[in-house]
């Protein structure tokens, strides 16, 4: 046997516990899954050993004529809205605290606490932030925002919930976001920075148009991950709102696909995948958006 092959039989040797983890746990459910999203299949055919039967695109239409799925893809997507202000600023908080001062270590430990933080504990602190009563109130009114007359619980508004989920994503993703963006900043080469002064250059030049184009691939990452968390959000939403918030202004469409397959006496495992095809579709969508805007850029650069 060659040098070549056996090299390479031993390479796949090695590789083949982690595909074969890879195979059962990951792409088989997907497969199954998106499978399931053209049939009918529900738990009295699951408890009664029946096969999913296949009725083509039925689920979909039947999603896209559901109001309440509807208003679940929108606020979904609307949750979007909260990547750009999170990922400005995890990146200007990972410059702060990238550089070598006293007690930076504990700030970078703070920054990074909410992401170990559970939901369950991040609940019971937001919910009590967010009542008629509580510190968020107690501030704006100490800023004369507003008055104790019009003083209201954020979670219980249908105008006010949504963005009330959405800063608790920003506190609980922050921490996360500027851990990955000190990574990429502490890659960029220091004598890069040392030439761009040396050349005339302001720290914002340097910064702007030296390492941010630098720290593209960094960029890219966090945006598409904060994408798909925003579009998969559910953790927030149940915890803090259950059933979905007044007049399902915190409903997403993750929740429908959880509250189908699981919840209550529905177990609608077609609908539900079907469902989360559209979603996954959506995201599959935003990342090519992304990638072709990152090419665009590194083209321009």
């Amino acid at each position: 046997m060659q040098n070549k092959t056996r090299t390479a039989l031993i390479a796949y040797a090695f590789l083949a516990p982690a595909l074969i983890l890879l195979a059962v746990f990951t792409f088989y459910p997907v497969i199954y899954g998106s499978y399931l999203g053209f049939t009918e299949y529900k738990a009295a055919q699951f408890a009664a050993g029946e096969a999913p039967r296949f009725i083509g695109v039925q689920n979909f239409i039947a999603l896209f004529q559901d109001e309440l799925f509807l208003k679940g893809l929108w606020n979904s997507i609307k949750y979007i809205a909260i990547v750009p202000a999170l990922q400005i600023a995890a990146l200007a908080i990972a410059v702060a605290v990238n550089r070598k001062l006293p007690f930076m270590a504990f700030f970078r430990a703070a920054y990074y606490v909410p992401v170990i933080t559970s939901i369950a504990t991040a609940a019971v602190m937001w919910d009590w932030i967010f009542q008629k009563e509580g510190t968020l109130n107690w501030v704006l009114q100490g800023l004369h925002i507003i008055n104790s007359n019009s003083a209201f619980g954020w979670l219980n508004n249908e105008h006010t919930a949504i963005w009330a989920l959405m800063l608790v994503t920003f506190w609980r993703g922050f921490g996360y976001y500027m851990v990955l963006y000190m990574g990429g900043l502490q890659a960029v080469p220091e004598e890069v920075e040392e030439a761009a002064y040396l050349d005339g250059a302001t720290p914002f030049q340097t910064f702007w148009l030296v390492i941010v184009p630098m720290m593209r691939p960094t960029l890219l990452l966090c945006s598409l991950l904060s994408t798909f968390a925003a579009i998969r959000v559910l953790d927030e939403v149940v915890a803090l709102t259950p059933g979905g918030g007044p007049l399902n202004s915190t409903y997403t469409a993750l929740m429908y696909v959880y509250q189908k397959a699981f919840d209550g006496f529905n177990f609608d495992y077609g609908m539900a995948s079907a469902a989360g095809l559209i979603i996954a579709v959506i995201g599959i969508g935003l990342s090519i958006v992304q990638f072709r805007l990152n090419r665009e850029g590194e083209e321009r650069a």
